[in-house]
């Protein structure tokens, strides 16, 4: 019983295993190992793995699994920080968290989270929360319940700041106004307040609401590192224990000719309070997007229960409930009309400013407003499982990550706080050299401390990208990385496939040439009551043409489809065939014209004909016809400087046709499925960055080897696994403004880096020459996070053109 107690137990994901051979010679190899039992299931994937401690170890096992052939699934999980004041901090973070085994990392300073793949076995959850606690900051797992609860902890924290701030303001304020007195009257008669009672209303803002950058200071050094609660404390403590220092002198002395500093440490904390109280409240607005996605989803649903109709919680729902919704209300689940007729709202989900119509056996999604009909809707996705829900993951993961322009303030951020107390010593120093007084050179000291701002620089990318990519997530642009984005910006050559994405997709009634023997109407009506009884997408086409012209379509009887051939059946009495020409085998008639189309005959077309017993009636044409945006598309691209390169299957004629039409010079036609990818690394070669845009179905390859890919949806599919960029638009209009999305949020990027560095570069130099007072500093380094993030929020605004 003690050698099983002392044992340890490892659950462990596998990912590789395809037969129970597999699963066996798995097991058989973590056996081998001294001190382990293990167990392998094949259905789950899992390993169990009971092993002694003392005989082997979690990275043993892990690596055992390696050497089999098979890998230790990564998992990930989001982690909510507490406790970090600016760039420096996230940095401390995310480097303790990626020294350990089998960890990566990124940590986001807006948002205050963490995002952390990890090797099950290697570490566990304790293991991270542990490191963080060692470093100084607080740590815990988000779960969908915690949102609420993660929303009451910011507003709490949120008033704590506005009364922090209130109190330190009217305490400052009298000491401010001395030294305003102090400016305009002289010292000797602008000092007003004797120095005791500067000390008594300076020590509270100081100690109490200070206090934060104390903690936070020795929380960030006992850590290793040094973040910006580091110079506020040196730089406030320095000016508050001088002042100190000479008043208890002139106490001591009964003098009073010492220059008191109060007024510098108390206004630099409640200026700094001021910034982090605005900078709060931005930070929450650059969420707002996500917020408004997940309010989307309402509280409650009615759903038929034992022949009755109750309203019941969201979180009870579950996959095969009936649930109705009525007129004007939001639609709670992901599911399938059953009965009822609507139009639905989807604009928030999609970015589609016109209404769809929804009926019986069409999708609808959670989220999506019910516009003027009753709907009984058959639940599929619920709660977590839905495509609003989806989304909401895909963005939030895609906020947390770093684009690559922003390791550049990663770095300066690691050595930013040691190397503003080096410049501060040198300036103390310095000004000791030149003019021997203590308070002549503590000053600028001061001031030099509390001017840096490593939080601009942390905040700077992190804070655009979230405003970017949630505004996205509202249109309909779905990014999963902010390296996309930024690949996104830098795009030269798009490739794209040609039906679906440039085309409908779909075949289109484009011609009607009708013979002597019968006019157009009559055509299309006897050729469109033949084809009811065909699922062909040519019938389909011709359906949806007589449809749309309001024809009313007599019955068909004897229908008979011919594979390959065509179909024949009667109609009215009268035998009728409708096919391919050579099949039909009739003399051609002179026809009476007339383009239902619009359009010429061209390579693109395809046409069948209509017969009876020995009459040809008339032609039929059918084209996969352009989308009405994808010109104007491809122009909005070429106008950005990419060049657009259509890829089909189809011979060279017909994809000459639709690239003319598109407005395309440079097509690769007989391109197959299999054959995309090779065609997107050959555009490669040529040194560019090339993006991909397809339908995510066959052109899976393609995306996946494109430096960034758009996967083009319907809506109704969200299989997002090979598209760096998801868009909800199955339209290549949307690919256009994901560009313009990629642009203005990079150029937002550039705007508050070149802020923060031109800042820091400016100010420090001023500060160490004694050209600005530590009360202007505290001001400025309040007000340059907050500025940056404002920035950022105009970001909110961005609509494509």
């Amino acid at each position: 019983m003690t050698d099983f107690a002392e044992k340890k137990v490892l659950e462990l994901p596998i990912a590789g295993m395809t037969c129970a051979a597999c699963s066996t010679r798995l097991e058989n190899n973590l056996n081998k190992l001294a001190g382990v039992s293990a167990a392998v299931n094949l259905p789950m994937e899992r390993a169990r793995v009971e092993y002694d401690p003392s005989q082997t170890d979690a990275e043993a096992i892990v690596a055992q699994v390696a050497k089999t052939g098979f890998a230790v699934a990564p998992q990930s999980l989001d982690l909510r920080l507490t406790g970090m004041t600016c760039a420096a901090c996230a940095a401390r973070i995310e480097t303790v968290l990626n020294r350990l085994p089998g960890v990566e990392a990124r940590v986001n300073l807006a948002t205050e989270k963490a995002r952390v793949s990890y090797t099950p076995g290697l570490v566990t959850l304790d293991a991270l929360i542990a490191a963080v606690h060692k470093a100084g900051y607080g740590a815990e797992p988000i779960t969908e319940a915690a949102r609420a609860e993660e929303k009451a902890r910011k507003a709490a924290e949120y008033k704590r700041e506005v009364i922090a701030f209130a109190v330190s303001a009217v305490l400052t304020l009298p000491l401010l106004i001395q030294m305003g007195m102090m400016f305009s009257l002289g010292e000797e008669h602008g000092t007003w307040i004797p120095g005791w009672l500067q000390w008594l209303l300076a020590t509270p803002v100081q100690f109490w609401a200070g206090w934060r950058f104390y903690t936070g200071a020795y929380h960030s050094l006992r850590g290793g590192g040094a973040n910006m609660d580091v110079l506020v404390a040196l730089g406030t403590s320095a000016a508050y224990f001088y002042s100190v220092f000479v008043v208890l002198l002139d106490a001591l002395s009964g003098t009073s000719g010492g220059h008191l500093y109060f007024e510098a440490g108390a206004a630099v904390i409640a200026l700094v309070r001021l910034g982090k109280l605005l900078e709060a409240r931005a930070k929450a607005k650059t969420s707002s997007a996500i917020e408004q996605l997940i309010g989307l989803q309402p509280k409650t649903a009615r759903v038929e229960r034992d022949g009755e109709t109750v309203e019941i919680d969201i979180a009870a729902l579950k996959a095969g409930d009936i649930v109705l919704v009525r007129a004007g209300e939001r639609i709670p689940v992901d599911g399938v009309v059953v009965e009822g007729a609507s139009s639905v709202d989807e604009s928030l989900l999609t970015g589609e400013s016109l209404p769809t119509a929804k009926a019986g056996n069409d999708k609808v999604f959670s989220g999506s407003q019910n516009l003027d009909g009753m709907l009984k809707i058959r639940a599929e996705g619920v709660g977590a499982q839905t495509q609003l829900m989806e989304i909401v993951r895909l963005t939030e993961a895609a906020q947390g990550s770093k684009a690559p322009i922003q390791k550049l303030a990663d770095r300066i951020s690691a050595v930013f706080v040691p190397a503003v107390v080096a410049l501060a010593v040198l300036t103390f120093a310095g000004w000791w050299l030149v003019s021997g007084d203590f308070t002549q050179s503590l000053i600028p000291a001061v001031a030099v401390l509390v001017i840096a701002c490593p939080c601009a620089l942390g905040l700077a990318t992190p804070t655009a990208v979230m405003v970017g990519l949630g505004r996205g997530a509202q249109l309909g642009i779905l990014v999963r990385s902010a390296e996309a984005l930024e690949r996104a910006e830098r795009l030269a050559v798009l490739a794209v496939d040609k039906t679906g994405t440039l085309t409908e997709g779909k075949p289109a009634l484009v011609e009607l040439h009708a013979t002597d023997n019968i006019d157009q109407a009559e055509l299309l009506r006897l050729a469109a009551a033949l084809e009811q009884g065909s699922a062909h997408p040519l019938a389909q086409a011709l359906l949806d043409a007589a449809q749309a012209r309001g024809v009313s379509l007599p019955a068909v009887d004897d229908f008979e489809n011919i594979p390959g051939q065509g179909v024949r059946g009667r109609v009215e009495g009268r035998e009728l065939r409708l096919g391919r020409l050579d099949w039909l085998a009739v003399p051609p008639s002179p026809a009476s014209g007339g383009g239902a189309g619009g359009e010429g005959t061209s390579a693109a077309h395809i046409t069948i004909a209509l017969a009876d017993d020995s009459n040809l009636l008339g032609q039929l044409s059918f084209a996969d016809r352009l989308r009405p945006s994808s010109k104007a598309a491809v122009q909005l691209l070429q106008a950005r400087g990419v060049q657009v390169v259509m890829l089909t299957g189809d011979h060279a004629s017909t994809a000459a046709a639709i690239a003319k039409e598109a407005g395309i010079a440079d097509f690769r036609a007989r391109v197959l499925p299999q054959d995309k990818a090779a065609a997107v690394a050959a555009l490669k070669a040529e040194g560019r960055v090339v993006g991909m845009a397809g339908d995510g179905v066959n052109d899976a390859p393609a995306l996946a080897s494109a430096d960034v890919s758009f996967g083009m949806r319907s809506g109704t599919d969200i299989a997002m696994e090979a598209a760096d960029i998801t868009l909800m638009h199955n339209d290549l209009a949307s690919v256009a403004h994901a560009v313009e999305l990629s642009h203005a949020v990079l150029r937002k990027i550039r705007q508050n880096l070149f802020f923060a560095f031109v800042y820091n570069v400016l100010g420090l130099p001023l500060a160490a020459l004694g050209m600005l007072n530590p009360v202007i500093a505290g001001a400025a380094m309040a007000l340059s996070s907050v500025s940056v993030v404002s920035n950022s929020l105009w970001l909110k605004r961005w609509r494509p053109k």
